[in-house]
């Protein structure tokens, strides 16, 4: 699957969640940012003294260009498919679309920080929140209560008990 392949507007929007000329607009700043991880990553390896080959060299990968890679990342987290199928999609196997995903997550999410775009995660005060939220009647939290591997220590344990009796149906008699 490429980006080019794309046939218009509505297709982009249902697997990227933006339309053509946002996703244009945010390739140009995500290659930025893309741009600035690689020369980083290719001075540490010069002070390391394990870099073998100029900025760029090397053999090209499934995603050659910044709006594959782009693209490939916004798939992911629209769609969250498996790294199996999205493996399939972009033509690599699973273990290198985890990689790739793993890569270029970071890079994207400093892009949309520094656009300013990026819904703030966490609050440190009720107040925080509040201001952020400021002029909205009602907010709906949607939740999903995981397992949680309980701890050994017995006060740790119970500072995390959620009240739950049994996470399987009891038996009907």
């Amino acid at each position: 699957m490429k980006p080019e392949e794309i046939r218009n507007d509505r297709q982009m929007r249902a697997l990227s969640g933006l339309s053509l000329e946002q996703f244009a607009q945010l390739a140009h700043e995500f290659e930025k940012d893309y741009q600035a991880y690689q020369k980083q990553r290719y001075i540490e390896g010069i002070a390391k003294g394990t870099r073998q080959r100029r900025l760029g060299g090397g053999r090209k990968g499934k995603l050659p260009c910044i709006v594959d890679k782009l693209f490939f990342t916004l798939v992911y987290f629209k769609t969250y498919p498996t790294f199996d199928v999205l493996g399939t999609q972009f033509g690599m196997g699973r273990s290198k679309a985890n990689e790739n995903l793993h890569k270029l997550a970071p890079i994207l999410m400093n892009t949309l920080i520094r656009l300013d775009v990026m819904p703030q995660r966490k609050f440190v005060s009720v107040e925080e929140m509040k201001a952020a939220f400021q002029g909205m009647d009602r907010i709906l939290i949607d939740v999903t209560e995981r397992l949680y591997r309980r701890a050994q220590n017995d006060d740790i344990q119970r500072e995390h008990y959620s009240g739950k009796k049994s996470t399987t149906p009891s038996r009907i008699p």
